[in-house]
């Protein structure tokens, strides 16, 4: 047996064996809110023409009537009437609605720009996407007067068409509509190409997303540190390239990682360490992606309001995403090496809860006083950080809904990027402008990291009054990071999670963000 084999064996040995009586099956109703799938999506094709019936989805940039003239006489003459009647000039954000036209039961026109690189060609997908979710027969997307920045449009349309389509349905019982089956069509002027070029990235990305969202928008009861290894177990089954490690409390306890152990224990369900790492490029220095994955913060001691807290099944965001982007980069078979490394625990407040005020030692040996157990998530980092750091990675990446002071300074558009490394920054901000998933640099800064420092002990997790809280909160997890690995944190508080659909790929709920920029993050470490 290989050595991968062995440690495979081992860990399916090792899980199935926490999966016996474990605290979260002994507790709780232990029936399971639903056993049914979320709903299928559509098929995706790629055709030199589009079907015949149904909806046609049709992007038009540039001049109206040239545009119009490289459709098929009896569908331009149909779109420029019905533009005539409307007033649609085709201006970029522009709509317009046909009804039974030129052999269609609709066509949805999308005015454009003339040039469209992929984040924008993804964006005006994922419009489709959500706006075709209901309608009945088959779905065809096809550009006029488009010119793609060297990009096959159809496969990014195609991209973006998966992630705005969208569906987290598995818990409705009353009022659900069976989906349509009928595929979409992407119009492609070599339909053989495109296809391959969808199969050998975009349906990879498309899934990656799904299973992100689909961790994100389970409810805690379902999803908490065990079941979360389980789905993503599953998800990397039969990858080529993978191995995966878990580490279980007692195993925490020998390495020294009092920090997180210290976040879970106020809760019957055990916190975990899941490692994955992907091997696509020999002996090159990995890329270490790391996420915070309480699966429910209450605030433990320092509880929060009642208000909102229902979504704080969503405080595992960052583990869920980049265990998704190590998904896509190992199933397209990438020439990288990754260590993904999701800190699962969750924070809950009884009597065997860290009380603020505790003082914890963490893996590296520093330690911490808890002035606010609410602070938590920078607390689970500071011991994954230090299980990365072994790794001898080329960089360490953070990602976590870390502060809501980061919400309130970018909104719903932004997320935190702070970089200590400078050419590591500017590779983030490079793949945020190529996904379309933005950011936007905050500071690190020798007076902000003061700030953190404790009387007692070595740091503090948090600051009583008023302070740059997305900035100390940063400068936490950078104290329990080597200074000579590159590495930068992404605070996603504000953009984890849409209150209302977005005019793109994501719609109500746990959002697209993040994945696709890992994704491309990922591939500026390739070996050429």
């Amino acid at each position: 047996m290989k050595p991968c084999e062995c440690l495979a064996a081992a860990f399916l040995v090792a899980s199935a064996a926490l999966a016996v009586a474990t605290p979260a099956q002994a507790t709780g109703t232990l029936v399971a809110p639903s056993t049914a799938a979320s709903s299928a999506p559509r098929p995706v094709r790629f055709a030199a023409a589009p079907a015949s019936g149904g909806t046609l989805a049709l992007i038009l940039a540039g001049d109206l009537a040239d545009a119009t003239k490289t459709l098929p006489a009896a569908l331009g003459a149909a779109v420029r009437d019905g533009a005539a009647a409307a007033g649609f000039e085709g201006r970029p954000e522009q709509t317009l609605t046909l009804v039974n036209a030129a052999g269609h039961a609709r066509i949805r026109v999308y005015g454009a720009e003339t040039r469209l690189g992929p984040a924008r060609l993804q964006e005006l997908g994922g419009r489709i996407g959500q706006d075709t979710r209901e309608d009945r027969g088959p779905v065809s997307v096809m550009a006029a007067g488009v010119a793609a920045d060297g990009v096959d449009a159809a496969v990014e349309l195609a991209t973006g068409f998966g992630l705005g389509a969208y569906r987290f349905d598995r818990y409705k019982t009353e009022g659900r509509r069976t989906p349509p089956a009928d595929p979409a069509t992407f119009v492609s002027a070599d339909g053989a190409a495109s296809e391959a070029r969808f199969r050998a990235e975009g349906v990879h990305l498309v899934e990656a997303v799904t299973l992100a969202r689909d961790l994100i928008s389970e409810p805690a009861n379902v999803i908490y540190p065990e079941s979360f290894v389980a789905r993503v177990r599953e998800a990397f089954r039969g990858v080529q390239g993978v191995s995966l490690e878990v580490l279980d409390e007692a195993a925490m306890q020998r390495l020294g990682m009092g920090a997180i152990l210290s976040v879970g224990q106020g809760s019957r369900r055990p916190a975990r360490i899941m490692v994955v790492r992907y091997r696509g490029a020999g002996d090159a220095a990995p890329v270490a992606l790391v996420g915070k994955g309480i699966t429910f913060d209450s605030g433990g001691i320092s509880i929060k309001p009642a208000a909102g807290m229902w979504r704080m099944k969503y405080d595992m965001s960052g583990a869920a995403r980049v265990m998704a982007a190590t998904l896509a980069t190992a199933r397209r078979g990438a020439a990288v090496n990754v260590t993904a490394i999701a800190a699962l625990a969750e924070n809950m407040p009884d009597g065997n809860a860290t009380r603020p005020g505790d003082v914890v030692r963490s893996m590296s040996g520093k330690t911490i006083e808890i002035i606010n157990t609410d602070a938590e998530g920078r607390v689970v980092l500071a011991d994954a950080n230090q299980l990365a750091a072994r790794e001898r990675p080329a960089a360490i990446v953070n990602m976590a809904t870390l502060t809501g002071s980061a919400a309130q300074a970018l909104g719903d558009q932004y997320a935190a990027l702070f970089a200590r490394d400078e050419a590591l920054g500017r590779r983030i901000e490079a793949a945020a402008e190529a996904s379309g998933d933005a950011v936007w640099r905050l500071p690190l800064n020798p007076a902000y990291a003061r700030l953190v420092r404790s009387d007692i002990a070595d740091v503090r997790n948090s600051t009583e009054g008023a302070g740059p809280g997305a900035s100390l909160g940063a400068h936490f997890i950078e104290a329990f990071t080597p200074a000579d690995i590159p590495w930068a944190h992404l605070d996603i508080a504000g953009v984890a999670w849409r209150t209302t659909a977005t005019q793109g790929v994501d719609p109500q709920g746990a959002s697209a963000w993040g994945v696709r920029l890992l994704h491309e993050l990922v591939k500026g470490f390739e070996r050429r």
